[in-house]
């Protein structure tokens, strides 16, 4: 029977698995070839809009999967939905329907939580992050424990508009966090600057900071969206979650290509460095890390919903 799940249901059981830890997983059997990757495929509706289609084989788990997305543009903003399909490579039957956007909430920013995990300096002391929405939240809960924080500030541009019922919410997050009424105050002396926004253009230059640190970018389903400038990728050590995909759909890469930087300069992905197959950054230069989100993020998710299912619980 194809189980119907609906987003209450989604994060109630999203409660009980260690994503983090499923993102860890899924990203090495990748690496040993123990999971399939293929392209994000992209189609464009002919009144405006589109939708992403993300796939992904999980072969020791036996499923496979596909989560699509469309982007739809409208007077009072564009809307955003998602849902994943996971299917058996057994029987191939469907097991599992579900609204995936707590799912892609919580996959994105464990992932981004796998990335600071492996790149930022050990001694990082000081996070900003720039965002307030759900995923800028996730983002905090993932990372949260993974280094000696002993600063964490948060700007978003619509925050002063919020009203203190917000703030007092952000607050309740950390007791470290402090909110700034600026980007410029947020970022003054990070040291790991998470960019958790929905912006189609760039949000921060790393070069302009003056010194060298970590900024982990995400993606929206706006064309070639991107969050720091494409002619910054040159000076900076550029990390992704997939070699082999994040470099035709992320729009600073794209934009970067065409002005002459190549996706050969990508110093290593996720699933090359949990398994120690990529050097780490020396710091030298900022770094970048930027993902696109994976259909097998979506997929190693789905599967762990199914079988709290089949434990009954």
């Amino acid at each position: 029977m194809t189980r119907v799940i609906d987003q209450t249901e989604a994060e109630r059981l999203l409660a009980r698995i260690d994503v983090h830890q499923a993102m860890r997983t899924m990203f090495a059997s990748l690496a040993r070839g123990r999971a399939l990757q293929p392209a994000q495929q992209l189609v464009e509706f002919p009144d405006g809009g589109d939708f992403i289609n993300y796939l992904g084989v999980l072969a020791d788990e036996g499923v496979y999967g596909i989560k699509t997305s469309p982007y739809i543009p409208g007077p009072q903003g564009a809307t955003v939905t998602a849902w994943t399909l996971l299917m058996s490579m057994r029987s191939g039957q469907p097991l599992l329907l579900c609204d995936a956007k707590s799912l892609t909430t919580a996959r994105t920013a464990a992932t981004t939580a796998v990335a600071v995990e492996e790149l930022a300096p050990a001694g990082a002391t000081r996070l900003a992050i720039i965002g307030s929405g759900p995923v800028a939240r996730a983002h905090l809960r993932y990372v949260q424990n993974l280094r000696d924080w002993q600063s964490i500030r948060l700007h978003s541009p619509g925050l002063a508009a919020e009203g203190a019922a917000k703030h007092a919410e952000l607050r309740a997050l950390d007791p470290r966090l402090q909110l700034c009424a600026s980007q410029e105050e947020a970022v003054a002396d990070a040291e790991v600057i998470l960019l958790c926004t929905s912006a189609a253009g760039p949000v921060l230059d790393p070069l302009s900071l003056g010194r060298n640190v970590l900024v982990t970018s995400i993606s929206t389903n706006a064309p070639r969206a991107h969050e720091v400038p494409p002619q910054s990728l040159a000076g900076m050590d550029v990390y992704c979650d997939y070699r082999a995909t994040t470099p035709g759909a992320a729009g600073e890469m794209v934009l970067a290509a065409e002005g002459g930087w190549s996706s050969n300069l990508i110093r290593g992905d996720l699933a090359e460095l949990v398994v120690g197959l990529a050097p780490r950054p020396d710091y030298a230069r900022p770094v970048l890390f930027r993902s696109i989100g994976l259909g097998l993020e979506d997929m190693a998710l789905a599967h762990a919903l199914h079988q709290l299912l089949e434990q009954g619980q």
